[in-house]
């Protein structure tokens, strides 16, 4: 009897190993098992079960087709190998050696077919699951109603049904390859193929077998080729620097990309038949891979090099201009750009016009809180306990009181259970279960000592009870104001709510006796936990035996999670981009919080691919928004408005895009009533509806080159845009994020509009080029450009913050507001278009350095025209704007601002030269101006502090010589400048 090649395992070390196997198998299962039973009971508590078995049964059904298809495909091969092994093999060294093999596995040879087979049909179901998207799309998708510019098709094939088609034609060749290599090294094994011996090396069946799977793999390739074709739309075009196929890729690539699918079929023929039928050998065969392969290199890559270099390159504007055509114009439709209106604002009105002081729509409405740095104020005037907090960036709204709408700074106080007083289990989950209150102030209203005028959210039975200045009653009230569901709710903070007996337990807020007030849920959300199973149940999801032990959990107990509104939209509709910046609302009584939801596609023909969470980064990323993933796309639609209530954390998801083919075919895929429809968005909801600020940044920051709509001034690039850094730190490189506005710009006949705006400058100057805003009309999204003229002298963000602030006396009034006790911190730097000018606006906050101190708004500066000519630091927005008209008054009629005039003596019709003591003044300007330069390049401050202060006065002398003059004998001096000249405030330039 021939002894195993290997030695038999003992039977406790196979009981063993058996154990280990069962145990490792159980505690897996069972780890999924409560994670999809929990998962259940959440998706059942929200009502959204559809979502939850929709896609469990998508994945399922995709790990199964998917992985039994590729272990069939693979065992049928190995199988195959093995039937097809020649019966009789020649005796050889080499086939002694491999014996050894053969009789290990012949026995239980069935048993590793199935084994190998299983293993990689498992890895394939488990990457199949995880396409469950593209399935849904490919199954769901519809027509976009619009076609390609190239082969005709419809934008649904690109979107729904080309990322499918790839990942099934990257599975065959998986197949193909896999059932290769195992079909070899079976025929390997069992002497259908050899490497040594005489005769052939190769049995008939194992040459017709290998042959088969070679062709099949040709075929598949000439598959791949015809989805090149179609794929070419979506590649990046290095000529023109734009995605799309460009003219090489048109006149050289696609024919070939054809030519090469006819050859790879006849390939496929040739391999079959000179294998098998004609010669019986490998040479042909072996040749027209060659041959394909050389065909792929001089068709696919040396033809289309030689047209890209010797044809396009010389005159590339030229050639390429029709295909630059087409990105503009697919850019601009998946963008949601195409219907930017656009208009010309010349922005030459220099002066401050009298109208500033009695304008009603534009003025009376600036904004003069900045939601970033009021956070603290508010935690540290509505905190009234330490554990309360507002996080640390507030929101933007507008609500109509009294009549009249303006926009509000509002903010949620919420739990930091980070500040508990105690944190242990019992107080972080079943006793501080929820903030209270909806708190709101006038974004353009500010108390006598710089804090905001608080109007709603008192913890308290009355406003007086409020630290600080605030309204008499609640303008905003809310019925329903506890907050179970918010911003600053990790994920393990789940609460237990719903006591028995009569005793409450849940703390609710101070009262105005300095006592606590309690508090028991009474809403519909929460998963019941009453029973044994579920407390269970729970305890093992969340690893915590308390939910056995402790008394605080009862009959009556619910437990709430996944309590952060963007996490439950997001666990409710995984197929949507989520906005970065959730925001509350108060909406028939009722905190909800309104989420903006995008779809989006990688896939759109010719569209610029962008990535989400680049071009969404700024300076409030991570501070109170939250950063989007790294997801690339080329088509995003604004097509939900998901609502989560503040108390019940009821969610519902409602249409606001409904010509969006890609929510369409999301919808039909979960049953087609997943997401409401437009009409059923109620009327106060949609009141406070606002352009979101992420979708906005995307559109912004594409409309920097794609404003640009002449293919051959596109390819030059010299009209293209950019988006300036912060203001107050422009080394920073952090982009000056959008900011809401509620007024009115030129050219919008509604009135005053709420809406999110941002400044841009030309590519790589500095100046002020358009400003870009989005906003709803009638319900509908509305972008606009107001567009400056080429050679505009008004100064873009950076530049005014930094003609404003080198001012002279503004900087002594600035270096006041600071010292070693405090730090100046800047607002918002509004750029508002006014009477054919521009009007900036800039909050000056100061902050103590003492502890728990908190920033107010002491002073406000403000400037008209280019930036620097007209600057005023007023402690009130009417004092600001009341010295920027009497600076405006003292310009005489007809001439321009200081720093605007020409140089005498030049020029064909140069004013008369200076006489007397405006010869005078103007010469000390021009000595002044001269210092200012030179202490500039020494780099010293004190005597950089002393110049700007000398030209000040040298300024203000020259303006009073000059208004005892008439208009036409008082030319500007040569190269003066405003009472602060543009340079940088530093002395290092």
């Amino acid at each position: 009897m021939r002894s195993s090649p290997l030695p038999r395992m003992s039977r406790r070390g196979r009981v063993t190993i058996g154990v280990l196997v069962g145990v490792f198998v159980l505690f897996t299962l069972l780890g999924w098992g409560v994670n999809a039973w929990t998962d259940w009971l959440w998706f059942d508590e929200v009502r959204y079960t559809q979502v939850f078995t929709g896609v469990l049964a998508t994945r399922v059904l995709l790990f199964l087709i998917v992985g039994f298809g590729m272990a069939v495909v693979i065992g049928g091969n190995l199988w195959l190998a093995h039937r097809l092994r020649p019966r009789m093999r020649p005796h050889s060294l080499e086939q002694a050696t491999l014996e050894r093999y053969r009789m290990l596995l012949s026995p239980r040879l069935g048993s590793w077919i199935a084994t190998v087979a299983a293993v990689i049909g498992l890895f394939a179901g488990l990457s199949a699951q995880t396409r469950w998207s593209q399935w849904l799309l490919f199954r769901n998708g519809g027509s976009f109603g619009v076609k390609d510019p190239e082969f005709g098709v419809d934008v649904g094939f690109y979107v729904f049904e080309l990322p499918f088609w790839r990942y099934l034609l990257g599975v065959g060749f998986t197949a193909v390859v896999l059932s290769l290599l195992g079909a070899l090294a079976v025929h390997y094994l069992f002497g259908g193929v050899r490497l040594q011996g005489v005769g052939d090396r190769m049995t008939n069946g194992a040459r017709a077998h290998l042959s088969t799977l070679v062709a099949v793999f040709v075929l598949l390739k000439a598959v791949a080729y015809v989805l090149d074709r179609r794929a070419m739309l979506l590649e990046y075009n290095e000529g023109t620097k734009l995605y799309g196929a460009g003219y090489a890729d048109i006149n050289a690539l696609l024919p070939a990309k054809e030519i090469l699918a006819y050859i790879s079929v006849v390939v496929a023929i040739a391999i079959i038949v000179f294998s098998n039928a004609v010669m019986r050998n490998l040479v042909w065969p072996g040749i027209s891979l060659a041959l394909l392969g050389v065909s792929a290199v001089a068709i696919g890559g040396i033809y289309p090099w030689a047209v890209q270099t010797f044809e396009v390159k010389p005159s590339a504007r030229d050639k390429e201009a029709p295909y630059i055509q087409r990105s503009i114009e697919a850019t601009r439709a998946a963008y949601g750009l195409s219907a930017t209106k656009t208009s010309g604002y010349a922005a030459n009105n220099l002066v401050p016009p009298a109208s500033l002081a009695t304008d009603t729509s534009v003025v009376p409405n600036v904004r003069l809180l900045d939601p970033q740095l009021v956070s603290e104020t508010y935690t540290q005037l509505q905190q009234v306990r330490g554990f309360y907090d507002f996080g640390p960036k507030l929101d933007i709204d507008r609500y109509a009181v009294s009549g009249k709408t303006s926009d509000y700074v509002v903010g949620v106080r919420e739990i930091n259970y980070g500040e508990l007083p105690q944190n242990n289990w019992i107080n972080r989950h079943t006793v501080y279960t929820h903030g209270y209150g909806l708190v709101a102030a006038p974004a353009n209203q500010i108390c006598d000592n710089g804090t905001p005028y608080f109007v709603s959210g008192f913890l308290g039975d009355s406003a007086k009870e409020v630290q600080g200045c605030a309204s008499q009653s609640e303008q905003i009230p809310a019925q329903q104001p506890r907050i179970y569901y918010g911003e600053r709710m990790e994920a393990d903070d789940y609460a237990i709510v719903g006591q028995a007996g009569e005793r409450n337990v849940e703390f609710d807020r101070p009262t105005s006796t300095g006592g606590e007030q309690y508090y028991t849920y009474t809403g519909e959300g929460g998963i019941k936990i009453g029973s044994f199973s579920r407390r269970l149940l729970f305890a093992i999801k969340e690893q915590e035996s308390n939910f056995l032990l402790s008394e605080s959990v009862n009959d009556n107990s619910k437990l709430l999670y996944v309590r952060n509104p963007r996490d439950r939209v997001e666990k409710v509709a995984p197929f949507l981009t989520l906005d970065g910046d959730p925001y509350p609302a108060v909406v028939n009584g009722r905190v909800q919080w309104i989420v903006d939801g995008y779809t989006t596609a990688a896939t759109y023909p010719y569209a610029e691919r962008v990535n989400l969470q680049a071009e969404t980064t700024d300076e409030l990323t991570g501070r109170g928004t939250f950063q989007l993933a790294r997801e690339n796309v080329n088509y995003i639609r604004n097509s939900v408005k998901a609502t989560v209530d503040a108390y019940d954390g009821t969610v519902r998801l409602y249409q606001f895009d409904d010509t969006d083919p890609v929510l369409k075919a999301w919808n039909k895929a979960f049953g087609g009533d997943l997401v409401l429809p437009k009409s059923a968005i109620p009327p106060e909801l949609a009141e406070h509806f606002r352009y979101p600020a992420d979708l906005f940044k995307v559109q912004r920051n594409l409309l920097t080159k794609f404003h640009v709509t002449d293919p051959g001034d596109f390819y030059s690039g010299q009209d293209f845009w950019q988006v300036p850094n912060v203001p107050d730190a422009p080394d920073s490189g952090q982009k000056q994020p959008p900011y809401y506005l509620f007024t009115q710009f030129p050219g919008q006949e509604e009135g005053p509009r709420f809406q999110l705006t941002a400044a841009v400058t030309p590519n790589g100057r500095q100046n002020l080029a358009a400003l870009i805003s989005g906003s709803y009309v009638d319900g509908q999204p509305r972008l606009e450009v107001l567009e400056l003229p080429d050679q505009t002298r008004t100064a873009g963000p950076v530049q005014v913050h930094q003609q404003m602030t080198n001012n002279g006396d503004i900087r002594q009034q600035l270096n006041l507001l600071s010292s070693n006790q405090a730090q100046v911190q800047y607002g918002n730097l509004l750029s508002l278009p006014f009477a054919n000018g521009m009007l900036y606006v800039e909050p000056v906050y100061v902050k103590s350095n003492q502890q728990d101190a908190f920033p107010s708004l002491q002073r406000v500066l403000l400037s008209y025209g280019d930036g620097g000519s007209y600057v005023a630091l007023a402690p009130t927005l009417a004092d600001g704007i009341k010295q920027l008209v009497e600076q405006g008054k003292r310009a005489p009629q007809g001439t321009p601002p200081p720093g605007g005039g020409t140089t005498p003596g030049t020029g064909t019709n140069s004013p008369p030269p200076l006489t007397g003591e405006l010869a005078e003044a103007a010469g000390k300007v021009q000595s002044a101006i001269a210092e200012v330069k030179a202490a500039q390049t020494s780099g010293d401050f004190e005597r950089y502090g002393r110049a700007l202060k000398t030209l000040d006065e040298a300024m203000t002398a020259f303006q009073q010589a000059q208004s005892a003059t008439t208009p036409s004998s008082a030319p500007a001096p040569s190269g003066s400048a405003p009472a602060s000249p543009p340079v940088s405030p530093s002395p290092n330039g």
